[in-house]
């Protein structure tokens, strides 16, 4: 993993693999932490995120603003016991989470999972009422929220069949962030992300799909899926260019941990449109917020 000084501004990619499953040895699903200011924002909670933060330096107490991008499990598996996880440690400030229609519900529903548990710990412990500390705002396109260090503002993309699907931008003092979520070649996101100093965008290489379904079954029908609601990387470097962005990196990888595809097979393919600056995700890597130029 790569380290940076305290208190600097920067993006981590903690999970940068697509898709539910985990293997020995192989990357996490989609999760990032964005510090800006001092704060840190965590956009998606695909399983391993809370892990992957410790491993990146923050405190979980210091747990303050949840974004999501969709409800695919990928994205909001391990959102309840992320913050289940930073009450457990200490946490007694309020979260806020951001989410599209649906997240109040997936947040009330792991509150009834783990009723129980949660009850007894406020008895037994003098734990705060977790209910209590926990907002969720449900978003659409257009303004997400603005507060003292960014302004976020949310883009309908193309993924079906899921409609409530979201990239973000964040634009704070120094510059802006881009996260395409999941989405097919969807060419307003280049209007959206211009000039972002990052944008953090999801690739498929299509010559591992095969593979792929072959590996983890559904066959044709989830070859079309894949095909259908993600973006090529060739289309990945096209969205690059016309957005006019300081640095490409490139996440939620499908396949993400297939040995026959390596760096080299997805630099070449975004390179076929994109000349800038580029680098291919894996789980813990560190960008400085100020990458334009890098």
């Amino acid at each position: 993993m790569n380290v940076m000084p305290p208190n600097q501004d920067r993006l981590v990619l903690l999970g940068t693999k697509g898709g539910p499953a985990i293997r020995k040895g192989g990357p996490s699903p989609t999760a990032h932490l964005l510090e800006i200011g001092g704060h840190p924002y965590v956009i998606d909670c695909g399983l391993g995120v809370t892990r992957a933060l410790v491993e990146a330096g923050m405190p979980l107490p210091a747990l303050r603003s949840i974004i999501i991008t969709h409800l695919h499990s990928d994205h909001v598996l391990e959102m309840g016991p992320l913050i289940h996880t930073a009450w457990t440690a200490g946490l007694k400030e309020k979260i806020v989470v951001h989410g599209p229609v649906g997240t109040r519900a997936v947040w009330q529903g792991f509150l009834a999972s783990l009723s129980y548990d949660i009850a007894i710990r406020i008895e037994d412990e003098g734990r705060p009422d977790l209910a209590a500390m926990v907002e969720v705002l449900e978003y659409a396109e257009g303004h997400v929220f603005t507060d003292a260090r960014v302004k976020v503002s949310a883009l309908r993309v193309k993924h079906p069949p899921v409609t409530e699907c979201f990239a973000l931008r964040f634009d704070h003092g120094a510059g802006s962030v881009v996260f395409s979520a999941d989405t097919t070649y969807f060419p307003p996101l280049a209007g959206f992300a211009r000039g972002a100093d990052i944008l953090v965008h999801e690739a498929i290489y299509e010559p591992g799909v095969d593979r792929l379904v072959a590996r983890v079954g559904n066959g044709a029908r989830l070859k079309q899926h894949l095909l259908d609601s993600h973006t090529l990387a060739e289309d990945v470097g096209r969205i690059a260019a016309e957005a006019g962005i300081g640095l490409l990196a490139l996440n939620h990888l499908v396949p993400a941990d297939d040995p026959l595809v390596t760096e080299q097979h997805w630099v070449e393919a975004v390179r076929s449109q994109y000349a800038g600056p580029l680098v291919i995700g894996r789980d813990g890597l560190v960008l400085p917020l100020s990458s334009r130029g890098a």
